[in-house]
């Protein structure tokens, strides 16, 4: 089907010219008409062949398209290089499909979340548009998307609007732990300890990353994801050379992606499809209560024996 893409597509690469060329193929077949593309600089000497090889996609480009580009001299990391980024995007657009250099995404992507960028740009209670759906070949909705607590960015879309709600430093961390605010957002106690555990750990620098301030920023504001009724993006950069993602037997690897179909169904409201997100705690955030219980025995247990 072909329709009228207009959406600017932001492009994130870095040192992966095989799979940045893989996605690249997919943004061509698209043919947007505005590309940001975002690139960090190398960690050491001998890397920059492999960078400079990424951003070489820019010679590939074979149709009428704007193209903008920030490229770092140095190595600025992965917390600061993506959030500057995207700062740099939202200062040249109100809206942006996102997709960085593992994420593989069908082609039905780009006009879902065309579409859910339009119909919900001025919803304040919708923070982002995922790709990803990890619940694969389980009927979760009669719709064509659900609502989700869940923040997943491989491959998303965003406006303005929202991203303005981002806070790298998670300043509001100190009160929001404080007055034990996070025990309102998860009622259950090993999902609340399980974030928690992240967010202080992010907030103290013992994690370096961007995504998890875009949780915590989409949480305490009440906002929701979108979430496609079929995987829409598959990841396709989990090894050794990825900068998290380094499990290739991982569950969320290579995950089969499935065309979506227009038009599209709107949900009639605007609610938690709880039962999906308890399916994602349980399946691929391993949150289930007896998976808790077990690592708290197994931490006891360590606890003890060092005690003998």
């Amino acid at each position: 089907m072909i329709f009228n893409f207009t959406t600017p597509v932001v492009f994130i690469i870095f040192n992966r010219p095989d799979t940045t060329f893989k996605v690249f193929e997919k943004i061509r077949e698209a043919k947007p008409q505005k590309l940001l593309i975002i690139a960090d600089g190398a960690r050491f000497p001998e890397e920059w062949g492999k960078c400079n090889k990424a951003r070489s996609i820019i010679e590939q480009i074979d149709w009428d398209c704007e193209v903008l580009t920030n490229f770092s001299d140095v190595n600025l990391g992965c917390k600061v290089r993506v959030s500057t980024g995207l700062d740099w995007v939202f200062s040249e657009v109100e809206e942006a499909i996102i997709l960085e250099d593992d994420c593989l995404p069908d082609f039905s992507f780009f006009q879902f979340c065309q579409e859910l960028l339009d119909y919900h740009r001025f919803d304040r209670r919708v923070m982002m548009i995922s790709g990803n759906n990890f619940c694969l070949d389980k009927q979760i909705t009669q719709y064509s998307y659900y609502f989700s607590r869940y923040i997943n960015i491989w491959g998303w879309a965003t406006w303005k609007r929202a991203w303005q709600n981002y806070d790298i430093d998670m300043s509001l961390w100190d009160e929001i732990n404080q007055d034990k605010w996070l025990k309102s957002i998860f009622t259950e106690i090993h999902t609340h300890n399980y974030w928690h555990d992240i967010f202080a750990k992010v907030y103290s620098g013992e994690i370096n990353t961007w995504d998890y301030q875009w949780v915590f920023s989409c949480l305490i504001n009440s906002g929701y994801s979108i979430v496609p009724s079929t995987n829409l993006v598959s990841n396709i950069g989990f090894g050794v050379d990825a900068t998290h993602t380094k499990h290739k037997k991982s569950k969320s690897s290579n995950l089969p992606t499935t065309s979506i179909r227009f038009p599209l169904i709107h949900p009639p409201f605007v609610i938690q499809n709880a039962i999906a997100d308890r399916y994602l705690q349980r399946e691929f955030l391993d949150l289930s209560f007896v998976s808790w219980i077990k690592k708290r025995i197994k931490i006891i247990y360590i606890y003890l024996k060092k005690k003998i």
